[in-house]
């Protein structure tokens, strides 16, 4: 039977750091008729979600329309015959990152991403390591070589940031752009700041 909605986005969580991206990415989409969300969470992933917020494992697997094990290589998301618009690994490991660089096909997760450049669908990795060498950084020019979009979460400023939640839905926001989704989630950029602005803003770093 295929799905009344119009959009399917696979979402993969690595066990990197920064689960909360991929959580509000999911909270964001929950209600959202439009779109269907196909969720593939790694064992680390679970165990980071209890290191880094007050989420459960179980309460975030229900934000997603349908959930993936890891382990199945036979899921449907693992074939190009299933029809999707887009994948996201939100945290994306550099584990993970180096193995769909490779096409290492070893869980769902990295076989969904391969899969999905191989149907020439976007596919956007948030990489989450620093500081980077070489092979870092060989890795992602080989990933990015094959149609991957990298985004590293850099927080914005120019929306002047209150909250942790402001600069995490800033990156949210990108990232949907990045597939077609668009939301206004977080402020724009609208042109140059005023000189008056301007002033105002580097007298208050200075006073810091």
């Amino acid at each position: 039977m295929f799905s009344s909605r119009s959009f399917r986005l696979i979402v993969g969580m690595s066990g990197a750091t920064g689960q909360i991206y991929g959580i509000r990415l999911l909270e964001v989409l929950k209600n959202d008729p439009r779109v269907e969300t196909h969720l593939i969470m790694s064992e680390w992933s679970e165990k980071t979600i209890g290191m880094e917020t007050d989420w459960h494992a179980d309460d975030v697997r229900a934000l997603a329309d349908k959930n993936h094990d890891l382990k199945d290589l036979g899921a449907t998301v693992s074939s190009g015959s299933f029809r999707r618009d887009a994948m996201v690994v939100i945290p994306c490991s550099i584990k993970s990152l180096s193995a769909i660089a490779y096409s290492l096909n070893s869980n769902l997760l990295v076989r969904a991403a391969d899969v999905t450049l191989k149907e020439r669908k976007p596919l956007v990795l948030v990489a989450r390591e620093t500081p980077l060498h070489l092979g870092h950084l060989h890795t992602m020019v080989q990933v990015t070589n094959m149609g991957a979009t990298l985004v590293p979460p850099m927080p914005a400023f120019y929306n002047h940031p209150q909250t942790l939640d402001d600069i995490v839905i800033q990156t949210v926001n990108r990232v949907l752009d990045l597939v077609g989704l668009h939301k206004e989630l977080a402020p724009r950029w609208t042109g140059d700041p005023t000189e008056e602005m301007r002033h105002v803003e580097i007298g208050k770093v200075r006073e810091s």
